[in-house]
């Protein structure tokens, strides 16, 4: 099995009380299969359930876990800088708190590096959503890869495996679930390389998705009006 020298695996967790436990326990196993030198951070963004206590309780069993709080709701895009800020080690792997995907599967992203490979990027075999939410999903999927130029096949794929030392070229700034185009974009755009590696994705068996609302579609679809204006339009981070 392919090793690497070390990684730091990350979860943003909002009101994920019901599923974060398992996911830093799963982690704790896929990282001893391929790293001797690891860490566990969780960014709990300002959770209104027993995410803190759980986490907590967690981190005093376990050395390798670190838990950031923050008092207050930052957004996705918040919880993802903090946690990118935080991390050490020389690979960072990220999913969300929520269980929809399996961190065991960290393996698979890292037997699919090679020296010149600084993104591995999953993508999903197939959802498992509602129907309303493949449909819409498939929409924004779409819009965005026409509107930014992607050439990934998943850009929406939150299971990425990122050489840590592209945050010290590159800076993100959104604070909402926008940041993951802009990321990729960024990425895409400074001349880093991509590979792609089917994951399994799993119905949400806690909590609710922050992002399938109509208010919240709406706030999106200006948010990403913005963000496409200031990355394909104006290319403020080519300058």
């Amino acid at each position: 099995m392919k090793q690497v020298p070390s990684i730091t695996a990350f979860f943003p967790a909002y009101n994920d009380g019901g599923t974060i436990p398992s996911m830093v326990l799963t982690a704790l196993l896929a990282l001893r299969q391929v790293t001797d030198d690891y860490e566990v951070v969780v960014v709990n963004d300002g959770s209104s359930d027993y995410t803190a206590q759980v986490l907590d309780e967690l981190a005093s069993r376990y050395p390798e876990l670190r838990v950031i709080h923050h008092p207050q709701n930052r957004g996705y895009g918040g919880a993802l800088r903090s946690g990118f800020k935080a991390a050490t080690k020389d690979w960072l792997f990220y999913t969300d708190g929520d269980a929809q995907y399996n961190p065991l599967e960290l393996v698979k992203l890292v037997e699919a590096l090679d020296e010149d490979v600084d993104v591995v990027n999953g993508y999903k075999i197939m959802r498992n959503d509602p129907l309303v939410r493949k449909v819409i999903g498939r929409l924004y999927h779409h819009t965005v890869k026409l509107a930014f130029g992607f050439k990934l096949r998943d850009v929406d794929c939150d299971f990425r495996l990122i050489r840590r030392t592209i945050f010290d070229d590159i800076t993100l700034e959104s604070n909402t679930g926008t940041i993951c185009l802009e990321m990729v974009k960024k990425f895409q755009d400074a001349g880093y390389v991509f590979k792609e590696v089917p994951v399994h994705h799993y119905h949400r068996q806690y909590g609710r998705s922050q992002f399938f609302n109509w208010r919240r579609l709406l706030r999106t679809a200006r948010q990403l009006t913005e963000l496409w204006f200031k990355l394909v339009v104006r290319k403020e981070h080519l300058a």
